[in-house]
C-alpha cells in the first residue's frame, strides 16, 4: 500500500508560517515549496495557485481560531466575562509567538486584510466571511447581557463590530510597539466600548 503524503499539509503550515512572518506579496510559491520539502512541480498538483494556497490556509487558521475561541464563548461561560476573556486568549496566542520569535505578529487576518483588501477580491472576502464569525459569537453575547439587564438596549451589530474593531486595533498597536502586554491591559476596557457605542450613538440621534 503506498504512503499518504503529507505534502500538501506541508505546504499549508508553510504559507501560514511564512506569510505570517512576512506578508503575501514578499513569500513566492519557490519558498513555500522549500520550507515544506516538497518539489516546486508538484505544488500545482494541490494547489492552483499561491492564492488558493492562502485560502486553505485561511480556512485552517479560521478553524483553529474556533476552537481557541469555544471555551470562551461557552453557553457555561458567564456573559459578562466572555469579552475580556476573548482579549486575554488573543494576548495568550499573541506572547506565544512573542516567546517563539521574539515578534508580535499580529493578526494574520488583519495583517492580510491591510495588504490585500483593496488587491485582491477573493482574499478581501474570505477574511470579511472569518471576521463576521467573529463579530457573531460577540453579538450573541451582547443580546445575553441585554436579556439579564446588565446592558441598556443597543444595536448589537454595531456594537459588535465595534468590539471586534476595537480589539483589531489593539493587536495592531501590540505589534507596532512589539509588546503583547498591551493586548491584557486593554482587554479591561473592552467591554466599555459596547456602552460608549451606545452613548454615542444617542449624542448622534440628538444632532440628528
Amino acid at each position: 500500500m503506498p504512503r499518504t503524503s503529507d505534502a500538501r499539509e506541508r505546504l499549508i503550515a508553510s504559507a501560514l508560517e511564512l506569510i505570517y512572518q512576512r506578508s503575501y506579496a514578499e513569500v513566492g510559491v519557490q519558498s513555500l515549496c522549500e520550507r515544506a520539502g516538497v518539489k516546486k512541480g508538484n505544488f500545482y498538483y494541490y494547489f492552483d495557485s499561491k492564492q488558493d494556497l492562502l485560502v486553505q490556509a485561511l480556512e485552517m487558521r479560521s478553524q483553529e481560531l474556533r476552537r481557541m475561541l469555544a471555551p470562551v464563548f461557552d453557553k457555561d461561560v458567564p456573559a459578562s466575562s466572555r469579552i475580556e476573556t476573548m482579549f486575554k486568549q488573543i494576548y495568550f496566542d499573541q506572547k506565544s509567538y512573542k516567546n517563539k520569535t521574539g515578534q508580535v505578529r499580529g493578526c494574520l487576518f488583519g495583517n492580510l486584510a491591510l495588504e490585500l483588501s483593496t488587491r485582491d477580491e477573493r482574499i478581501r472576502k474570505r477574511v470579511d466571511a472569518i471576521m463576521q464569525a467573529l463579530m457573531e459569537l460577540v453579538e450573541e453575547t451582547l443580546k445575553e447581557l441585554i436579556r439579564t439587564g446588565e446592558l441598556p438596549e443597543i444595536d448589537t451589530t454595531a456594537s459588535a463590530q465595534a468590539v471586534v474593531a476595537f480589539l483589531e486595533g489593539v493587536i495592531l498597536f501590540a505589534k507596532l510597539r512589539n509588546d503583547p502586554e498591551l493586548i491584557l491591559t486593554l482587554a479591561k476596557v473592552a467591554k466599555s466600548i459596547t456602552l460608549a457605542h451606545h452613548e454615542q450613538s444617542q449624542s448622534f440621534e440628538d444632532i440628528v
